[in-house]
C-alpha cells in the first residue's frame, strides 16, 4: 500500500535581542521593517516538515518511504505546497494518489535577531556555472559589480595569508562596493560566546574606519558568482537564534570558518538546474539574503536582458542548518529597471526595493526533490511587481505562475489568488523562473 506525501511548512520565530549599535535588520516576514534605534527583530526560519495521516514524520522516514516504494509525492491536483516564509495556516495537501493524503499546519512564535529561509526549491550550478564565475553583468545601465562577477571561484583559500583589509575577490568572492563596507556583503561583531554568540553587532557603513570595516573579532561575509553560494560560516552561531556568517578576522588576517569547503564559494544542488531568463527589455535585479549573517538582501543577481543565469539551489542535506532544521534560499524581485546598487540593500518605505521589493522567490533542495515558489512579500509591502513570473520547465509537479497581480496555478492557471502564492516541485532536470512583461 502506498501513501501520498505532501510538504508542510511552519513559520518559526524567535525573542529579540538587542543590539548595541542601532543597524537595519533584514525582515523576510510579516512586520513593519521600519528599522528601531537599539533593537530590532527579524524573524526566523520556515522550517520543512512532513505529515502522515495527522502525525508528522521525520525527512528520513520520507526519504525512506519513497526509497522503498511505500510513500509517493501527491500529484499536485487539488493544492500546492505553501509558500516559504508563510505565517499563515494553509493546506499543503494534493489529491490523493493513493489512500492517504497529508495536511499541513503552520504555527509562530515572537519574532527574534536571526531569520530563517527554509523549505524546499533548489538550484543548482549547471554547465553555465564555470562561465558565470568569469563573466561580468551590469547592475543597471552601467558595468558593476554583481553576483556574476568574480574570479577564482575554485581556489583553494588560504588562511591567515590575506589582509583583513583587503576583499578576496581573487578567491571568488564578489564585491558589493554600494553597501559601504568594503565589498562585503556584511560584517558581525559578537560580544560573548558562553553557550553560542550574544550582544551581536552588525557594523554599518557609517561606523567603518577610513572604508577598513572588516576588523580583529569580525565576521566578514561576501556574496559569490551566479550558481554559487557561500560556504564560510562559524559553528557557533547565536545564543538566542541569530545567525553568524563569514570569513573571520584575527590577528589583521582572514580564517575560514567551516569546512564545507575549501573555497569561499560552492554550487547548490547538482540533482537539478534552476534558472533565471528575462525575456524582458530592462534589467531585473534579483537579490538572496545574506544567510548565515546579517540576512540583508545584499547577494546580487543582475539578470539583464536577453540572458539566462544559474539561480544558486541549497542542498538540505549540505547546507546551513537552523537550530537542526535545514534551510534554503529566498531571493527578491525587485520591479524592472532597478540596478542591483538600489535593489539589493536595505531599503525604505519610500521605494518598492530591496527588503521592500514587491515579490519573493523560494529556491531549495529536500527530500530527493527541488521545491520552486514565487510569493508576495507581505504584510511588508501590498505593491505588485510590474512584469510577469512564470516556472516553466518540463518535469514539474504543477504551474505556477505571477501576473497583474495574481498567483496563479491548477490547469491552465485556473486557480488564481491576490495573496497567497505558489510551489512546485522538480525531481530531476531543470526549472527556469522566466521574467516578461506583464
Amino acid at each position: 500500500m502506498k501513501y501520498t506525501i505532501a510538504l508542510l511548512s511552519a513559520a518559526v520565530l524567535a525573542a529579540a535581542q538587542p543590539h548595541r549599535h542601532a543597524h537595519h535588520a533584514h525582515h523576510h516576514e510579516r512586520r513593519n521593517p521600519t528599522p528601531a534605534t537599539d533593537v530590532v527583530s527579524v524573524p526566523g526560519p520556515t522550517v520543512v516538515m512532513y505529515e502522515l495521516n495527522g502525525k508528522t514524520i521525520s525527512e528520513d522516514d520520507v526519504q525512506e518511504g519513497i526509497k522503498n516504494g511505500t510513500l509517493v509525492w501527491a500529484n499536485g491536483e487539488e493544492g500546492f505546497v505553501p509558500s516559504y516564509a508563510s505565517s499563515v495556516s494553509s493546506t499543503a495537501s494534493f489529491s490523493a494518489v493513493a489512500t492517504s493524503t497529508f495536511a499541513s499546519s503552520t504555527s509562530t512564535v515572537a519574532p527574534s535577531t536571526t531569520s530563517v529561509e527554509v523549505a524546499s526549491s533548489s538550484a543548482a550550478a549547471s554547465s553555465t556555472s564555470s562561465a558565470a564565475a568569469a563573466s561580468s553583468s551590469s547592475s543597471s545601465s552601467d558595468d558593476s559589480s554583481d553576483s556574476s562577477s568574480g574570479t577564482g571561484v575554485d581556489r583553494s583559500f588560504p588562511d591567515g595569508e590575506i589582509d583583513c583589509s583587503e576583499f578576496p575577490s581573487e578567491y571568488g568572492a564578489v564585491s558589493v562596493d554600494w553597501v559601504g563596507l568594503g565589498g562585503w556583503t556584511g560584517i558581525q561583531q559578537p560580544g560573548s560566546s558562553d553557550g553560542g554568540f550574544s550582544d551581536i553587532t552588525t557594523v554599518t557603513s557609517s561606523t567603518c574606519s577610513d572604508g577598513n570595516c572588516c576588523t580583529d573579532g569580525s565576521y566578514c561575509s561576501y556574496a559569490c558568482p551566479a550558481g554559487y553560494q557561500k560556504s564560510q560560516w562559524p559553528s557557533m552561531q547565536g545564543s538566542t537564534g541569530q545567525s553568524v556568517g563569514g570569513l573571520l578576522c584575527k590577528n589583521g588576517k582572514l580564517y575560514k570558518t567551516g569546512d564545507l569547503s575549501d573555497s569561499l564559494c560552492m554550487t547548490g544542488t547538482d540533482k537539478v538546474t534552476v534558472l533565471v531568463k528575462n525575456e524582458m527589455s530592462e534589467t531585473a535585479s534579483v537579490c538572496r539574503t545574506d544567510y548565515p549573517g546579517t540576512e540583508s538582501e545584499t547577494v546580487p543577481l543582475a539578470a539583464k536582458p536577453g540572458s539566462t543565469q544559474n539561480l544558486t539551489c541549497p542542498d538540505a542535506d549540505n547546507y546551513y542548518n537552523w537550530k537542526g532544521s535545514a534551510t534554503s534560499a529566498q531571493y527578491y524581485v525587485n520591479p524592472s529597471g532597478v540596478g542591483v546598487e538600489d535593489a539589493c540593500q536595505w531599503g525604505s518605505s519610500s521605494n518598492p526595493w530591496g527588503n521592500f521589493a514587491p515579490l519573493n522567490l523560494g529556491v531549495g533542495y529536500s527530500a530527493g526533490a527541488a521545491w520552486l515558489s514565487i510569493f508576495q512579500n507581505s504584510p511588508t509591502t501590498n505593491t505588485k511587481l510590474d512584469f510577469a513570473v512564470e516556472i516553466q520547465g518540463d518535469n514539474l509537479s504543477g504551474s505556477c505562475k505571477y501576473s497583474n497581480g495574481q498567483y496563479c496555478s491548477g490547469d491552465d492557471y485556473s486557480d488564481c489568488s491576490s495573496t497567497t502564492g505558489c510551489t512546485v516541485s522538480l525531481t530531476s532536470g531543470t526549472a527556469t523562473f522566466v521574467f516578461t512583461s506583464s
